[in-house]
């Protein structure tokens, strides 16, 4: 596979965005928390490997750490990209008010609110940890794994990976912000939101990493 790729073997190429599609999208999907952000990085990642193909080293195992290791950086360009865009909608006038038509399902709201859970905890975590938990314990990549796809030293990454755990174990120990003696009452559903959170936090701990 890495021969074909190297090579420019169009049909190997699309065998390869057959296999790690999915894999790429979910990534970058943590990453960014959106999913039309996500689908754009995804596209973004499957072109870059294409136009750096040769770089693909000849020999070595699967070559999902470099997609994903693309993928890192494209979602990361796309939260910058978000940032820029919310400073010029806060500086442009408010847009007049349309009515909302849309009409979403159920498990449409369940999904949104589940991956801004999992958004939410994650954006507290330093750039560099996020990343590392996003693929060692969510993606399934091991430390070696990991640190070809960021172009790290093995030690790097169980360092932030443990920095990372130890983060989300504040985290998901803490009581919901807003509580407390003197402070506002929630509003309606926000404890049930942080409780979610927390929950997602915990799960990350519980992964293993290989």
């Amino acid at each position: 596979m890495r021969a074909r790729i190297r090579s420019g073997d169009r049909a190997a190429f699309a065998d390869l965005y057959d296999r790690y599609a999915r894999a790429v999208y979910n990534h970058a999907l943590r990453l960014t928390g959106n999913w039309s952000d996500a689908e754009e990085a995804m596209s973004e990642t499957f072109l870059a490997a294409w136009r750096t193909r040769e770089s693909v080293e000849p020999e070595g195992g699967s070559l999902r750490p470099w997609l994903l290791g693309i993928a890192t950086n494209k979602a990361h360009n796309a939260n910058r990209g978000v940032r820029r865009r919310l400073a010029f909608l806060a500086r442009s006038p408010e847009p007049r008010q349309v009515e909302d038509f849309a009409d979403e399902t159920a498990g449409r709201i369940d999904d949104a609110r589940r991956l801004a859970a999992v958004h939410e905890a994650l954006s507290r975590l330093r750039r560099q940890d996020r990343e590392v938990i996003a693929l060692c314990v969510a993606a399934g990549l091991d430390y070696r794994q990991a640190a070809e796809a960021l172009g790290v030293p093995v030690g790097t990454v169980r360092s932030r990976l443990s920095r990372a755990r130890a983060r989300l174990a504040r985290i998901s120990s803490a009581p919901p912000r807003g509580r407390g003696r003197g402070r506002k009452a929630e509003p309606p559903g926000a404890r049930g939101e942080r409780e979610s959170e927390a929950a997602f936090a915990a799960l990350f701990l519980q992964e293993e990493v290989r």
